[in-house]
C-alpha cells in the first residue's frame, strides 16, 4: 500500500533543464584585434562586430583622426570589446597574449622607424653645404643670406601648367546669343558686363550643346563681374550660351590672367593666391549668395570654403597656394589671409 505523499512524487514530470543564457559572441577576439590593428582606421572591426552605426562614424572620421582607433584597439586588448549584443568575443584567454607582445612588437618598429626617419632628414640638413655667409668664425655667427625669389616660378606660371593656357577673346552683342570658347580654353575666366534691366545669364554648354554643370552668371539687371569656368563640370565646355535683354561684353581669358587676391571688392571675381596656409577672414555686404572656394588644383583640396547668404562675417581655414580664390556676391565684401 502506497502513502499519499509517494503517490504525488510518481505524478510528477520530472525537471527540465535550465538552458544556460549565451555568455560568449560568436564574433572571435583574434579576428577583430587583427581588424582593429591593421583596418581599425577603416572602422573593419566595427562593422564585423555589427555595430554598423558607429562604424560608419568612425569611417567618415578615420578612426576619429586616430584616437578612436587606438580606444578600440585598447579596449580590445583589454578584453572589454565586446559584439552588437554586448557578448564577450571568443578565444580571448587563449590569444591575449600573443596579441599583447604582437601589438607591442608593430608600436615599438613604428616608433623606431619614425626615430630613424626623423634622424636621417635632420643628418641631410646638418651635411648640407654650408653657404658663404655661413662660413663664419666661431666666436661671431653671421646670419644667413635670404635665398633669392625665382620669378619664373611664380602663381602666374603655376595657373598655366596647373590649368593650361590660350589666347584671350573679347566679343560684345546684345540679347541672346552663343560664344564658341578659344581653343584650348577647358579651364578660364570670364569676365562680362550686362545694361539690361532683365536676365542675364552665362551657361557653359558642350559639344552636344548639353548643359557642363557651370552656370556662370544668373542675375537680374546689370552685372559687372569675372567668374571660372571649368574646375568641376560634367563634361568639357564648348561654347557659352549667352541669355539678355541688353547690351552685353565678355572677355574669356586664362586663369593666369587673374590678380593677386585683393582686400576687398564688390560683387564676382578671381584671384590667384600664392600664401602659405592659415586662415581666411571675409566679410559680406550684401543679400544674396556669398560664395567663396579655392581651388588647389589637387585632390582632396578644401573646396568651398564659404556658403552663405546675406550678411557675413567669419574665419575659415584657408590651404596654401598656389590656388585660386573666386567669389561670387552681389555686394560689398573684404578678405583678410593670415
Amino acid at each position: 500500500m502506497t502513502t499519499d505523499t509517494e503517490h504525488a512524487s510518481a505524478e510528477l514530470p520530472p525537471p527540465i533543464p535550465a538552458v544556460p543564457a549565451a555568455s560568449e559572441s560568436r564574433k572571435t577576439f583574434l579576428a577583430t584585434w587583427l581588424l582593429s590593428l591593421l583596418l581599425g582606421i577603416l572602422a573593419v572591426d566595427r562593422f564585423y562586430l555589427g555595430k554598423v552605426g558607429t562604424g560608419i562614424l568612425k569611417l567618415i572620421t578615420f578612426g576619429g583622426g586616430g584616437i578612436w582607433y587606438l580606444i578600440d584597439l585598447i579596449l580590445t586588448l583589454a578584453g572589454s570589446q565586446k559584439d552588437k549584443q554586448g557578448l564577450r568575443l571568443a578565444g580571448y584567454a587563449q590569444h591575449k597574449k600573443i596579441a599583447w607582445i604582437v601589438t607591442g612588437i608593430v608600436l615599438a618598429l613604428s616608433i623606431i622607424t619614425g626615430a630613424v626617419n626623423g634622424g636621417n632628414a635632420g643628418q641631410q640638413v646638418a651635411d648640407a653645404p654650408r653657404t658663404t655667409n655661413e662660413q663664419t668664425t666661431d666666436a661671431v655667427a653671421q646670419p644667413a643670406a635670404e635665398a633669392p625669389v625665382e620669378e619664373t616660378e611664380n602663381v602666374h606660371s603655376w595657373a598655366d601648367e596647373a590649368f593650361g593656357t590660350f589666347e584671350p577673346i573679347t566679343q560684345s552683342g546684345a540679347g541672346d546669343n552663343l560664344v564658341t570658347l578659344p581653343e584650348g580654353a577647358t579651364i578660364g575666366i570670364v569676365t562680362a558686363t550686362h545694361d539690361g534691366a532683365r536676365n542675364f545669364i552665362i551657361n557653359v554648354l558642350d559639344a552636344a550643346n548639353g548643359p557642363t554643370g557651370d552656370l556662370l552668371i544668373n542675375t537680374i539687371g546689370p552685372y559687372s563681374g569675372v567668374t571660372a569656368f571649368g574646375f568641376n563640370t560634367l563634361s568639357e565646355g564648348t561654347t557659352l550660351e549667352i541669355n539678355a535683354d541688353g547690351n552685353w561684353s565678355i572677355t574669356i581669358s586664362p586663369i593666369s590672367a587673374a590678380p593677386a587676391l585683393a582686400a576687398s571688392g564688390v560683387g564676382d571675381a578671381v584671384y590667384l593666391f600664392d600664401g602659405s596656409s592659415g586662415k581666411l577672414t571675409a566679410s559680406h555686404a550684401g543679400s544674396r549668395n556669398f560664395i567663396v572656394a579655392e581651388e588647389t588644383g589637387k585632390a582632396f583640396s578644401p573646396g568651398l570654403l564659404i556658403n552663405d547668404i546675406g550678411t557675413y562675417s567669419g574665419t575659415v581655414p584657408l590651404s596654401s597656394g598656389p590656388s585660386v580664390i573666386s567669389v561670387k556676391a552681389d555686394g560689398g565684401w573684404t578678405m583678410l589671409a593670415e
